[in-house]
Parts: structure tokens; sequence; C-alpha cells
């Protein structure tokens, strides 16, 4: 069967490829390849630069074309590399042969040997993977929700003086205002994308256990350390200091417990608005010949927010297993890292799909304020609270209980019982004339 969207195995290659297609450029196959030539490349280029004694009459002025093989890397160029994967059984060795051959055509070949110098697979995809996350996250993860927030922050800007009525319990509390509710998403996302982007992204490199033995046993005098930092750090990465043959990837798991993070603030969004949509607090742009039910034709559903609800949580499941899973192997290490690994980009991809839909939502809302206006004028109880904290501070007795009697009752407390009961009290015309001012549409606070 040949793949296309309508057979691919996952959604996020099928259904949704429209929204991931760009990741492809980061997590896919073809990408893994391009990442380790690029290592591969930029670590030959260093040792020519140190330089070691037998590369020291490398030409310089082919350097770029050493990098075009990373810059210019085509599906022909991966497939030439699969190629040789299939007789040697190993992808990173693969690589190495490609890169090999490819010196050999472009006349280079005298210094083909110092291509993988001293080097483990895992100083290559330790590296390579690391940077594919990176460049995935600077170019495509962080620009995508500074638009999220954006938006969030230009509806908040738009709903600033809409009093709304809250629910803490699902019951109704103090008034609030909704542009605030939309400040409150905004604040805490951009709380934690400014710490996910403080992580540093780290990377392994030093040789078969981590100790530079082979580094060492052929040149001694080098400072082998000092040039895997400059090295590791030239590739916009942070080099961990001391390591088995893989990096540890605390860090790692740092990233993706703080991409979870995020996503699990986006739940909380798509909730809520699912929620305020339920209430009739929105409605919805119609789009032509869109169906919102197959049964029911009024139906406008709130889907895009289902959607990305949905994705979040399997994205969530995929990182959490990643932040689990990656930091722990047996011994100097084992593989089960290499084959969690390759699927970054699916959680990745996930969250994509999520905030695209998310962004979609939100531009579809249309503010219902008559809804809004009827929940706060049926809802007169909620004054309570500014009531009897106002009577505290005039020192009236026992405030709460009084109020308490008045609007703990299974019948709906309206504006009249409320009224009525301020005219009731023992207090001076001016008091109560600062207390016949709190509505449910004027006790909002400071937002």
């Amino acid at each position: 069967m040949e793949l296309t969207q309508l057979t691919a195995l996952s959604p996020i290659d099928g259904r949704y490829a429209g929204s991931t297609v760009e990741l492809r450029r980061y997590f896919s196959e073809q990408a893994l390849i391009r990442y380790r030539i690029l290592t591969e490349v930029e670590y030959f280029i260093a040792l020519c630069r140190l330089p070691l004694p037998q590369l020291a009459g490398f030409p310089e002025g082919r350097f770029d074309e050493l990098r075009e093989l990373y810059k210019n890397f085509t599906q022909a160029d991966a497939e030439a590399v699969k190629q040789i994967e299939a007789t040697t059984n190993h992808d990173v060795k693969a690589v190495e042969y490609f890169i090999k051959q490819r010196m050999e055509a472009l006349g280079l070949g005298a210094w083909r040997e110092f291509v993988h110098f001293g080097l483990t697979s895992q100083d290559v995809n330790n590296t390579a993977i690391p940077r594919s996350l990176k460049d995935a996250s600077r170019e495509l993860y962080f620009p995508m929700l500074e638009e999220l927030v954006a938006l969030l922050k230009e509806l908040a800007g738009q709903w600033r003086d809409i009093a709304m009525l809250a629910r803490t319990h699902g019951q109704p509390a103090s008034p609030t205002k909704l542009g605030k509710e939309m400040m409150v998403f905004v604040e805490r996302l951009r709380k934690q994308i400014d710490m996910a982007r403080a992580i540093p992204t780290p990377a392994k490199f030093g040789g078969a256990t981590g100790n530079f033995n082979a580094h060492v046993a052929a040149y001694p005098n080098v400072d082998w350390v000092d040039f895997a930092n400059r090295f590791v750090a030239s590739l916009g990465l942070e080099r961990s200091q001391t390591t088995t043959q893989i990096e540890h990837y605390d860090n790692m798991a740092a990233i993706f417990d703080s991409y979870k993070r995020i996503n699990t603030i986006l739940t909380d969004l798509c909730r809520d608005v699912w929620s305020y949509v339920s209430m009739e607090y929105f409605k919805q742009k119609i789009k032509q010949g869109e169906v919102g039910s197959s049964a029911m034709p009024h139906k406008v559903n709130p889907i895009d927010f289902e959607n990305g609800e949905g994705n979040l949580g399997v994205a969530n499941a995929l990182f959490e297993h990643l932040a689990a899973k990656l930091p722990v192997s047996r011994l100097q290490r084992d593989l089960t890292d290499s084959t969690v690994l390759r699927n970054i980009g699916v959680p990745m991809a996930h969250t994509t799909i999520a905030v695209r839909s998310i962004i979609k939502g939100l531009n579809k809302l249309i503010i219902n304020p008559e809804a809004i206006a009827r929940d706060l004028a049926d809802n007169w109880a909620v004054v309570a609270e500014g009531i009897q904290t106002i009577l505290r501070r005039e020192s009236y007795p026992s405030p709460y209980e009084a109020l308490k009697a008045l609007t703990r009752t299974n019948r709906p407390i309206a504006e009249a019982d409320i009224k009525a009961f301020i005219d009731s009290l023992e207090l001076s015309d001016e008091v109560k004339a600062e207390l016949h001012r709190l509505t449910p549409q004027s006790y909002t606070g400071l937002f």
C-alpha cells in the first residue's frame, strides 16, 4: 500500500499532516540523518582548526564544500545513507561512510579517516538530536506559543470591561472580568515559556564511555575537555561534563517536563473556554457548509477546543514517558534511549496540532453579552461577600452570619431581597447608600 495521508498509520502524518509537515525538517528519519552529518562535518572542521598535525594541510577553503553535505541534504542523499545502512546494519556508521564517500568524490579522501575520529555513536546522536530539538523549539514551537499568547492578550484587551459571573466549585461566586480571566492564562503561559527557554539544551561528547579514551591515546597533549566544550558550544548546546557513553538526559527531561506543564495550562484553557461556550457566554462564527452534528442541524460544536484537549493529552503522555525514561539507563548505557529518542517529534506534533486548533477556536469566538448579563442579573447573592465585609468594617454584629441566613437558601435571591436586607440594617444612610451601590455588574474588584 502506497504511503499517503490517507494510508498513514499515524494521524500526525495523515489527517493532521497539514499542521505538522514543517516538523519533518527536524524529526523525520531524513532530518535525523542530516543532523548527524552536520555534527560529523562540524566536528571534522573543528579538528582541522585545532589543528591535529595530520589535518594541518587540509585546505580551509574547502570547508564550505563539506558543509554543503548537510546544508543541501536531499532525499536522494538520505536514501543513499539508508542503502549503506542496509549493509552496515548501523545507522551512524552509515553516515560516516557516506561522508567518506563524498570526501573521496571531492578529492579530499586523504583526510577521510578523521571523520568520526575517536567518537562513539552517542557523541553524534546526543549532539544531533538535542540540536534538532533546539532548532524546532526556536523556529517553530516558541513562535507558535508566542502567537497564541499574543492572541490571548489581544482578546483580554477587547474583553477587559466585560463583567461576568465567576464560578468556584461550579457555583456562582464573586463577579470577575472576562478580560482578566484571559490574562490569567497570558501570565501563566508567559512564565512557563520563559522558564522553558532558559533550560540549556544538553549534549554528550566524550568518546566511548565519556572519558576521551581514544582521543587521549592518540593525542595525549591536547586539552580534549576544552576542545569538546568549545565545539559543543559552537552548536548552541551545553556539554555535560561527566557522562557515561550517553547523555544523562536530565536537562532533556526538564525540557519535556516544561513542555508538559505548558500543555497542562493549555488544557485548562481549553476546558474553560469550552465551558463558557456551553454556558452561551460565547457563540462561534459559522462557516458556510460546515456541519456541527450529523443528527442535530442546530449544533455548532466547540470542536477546536476538544481537538486541542485531546491532542494535548496524547502529547503529555509521551512527554511524561520521555522525561521519566531517558534519564534511566543500565550502567554505562543500554539501547532503550535510542528508540525512545526517535519519538520526540510525536509529542511535538500533537502539541502543534493542539495549539493550532486552540488559535483557530479562539478566532471563532463571538462574545454573547446577553447571556453574560443574564447570569449576573440572576445571581444577586454574589454581592453578599461585599456587604458583609463592609459591615465588618462598620463593626456590625455577626455580619457573616446575617448574610448567610439571607443567602444560603434553595430559592433564588433577587435584587429586591438584597435591597430589603440593606434597608433593614441599623446603619447610617451613607453606609446604606454605599451598600446599595454594590451590584453583580459593579462588584468586580480591581480588574
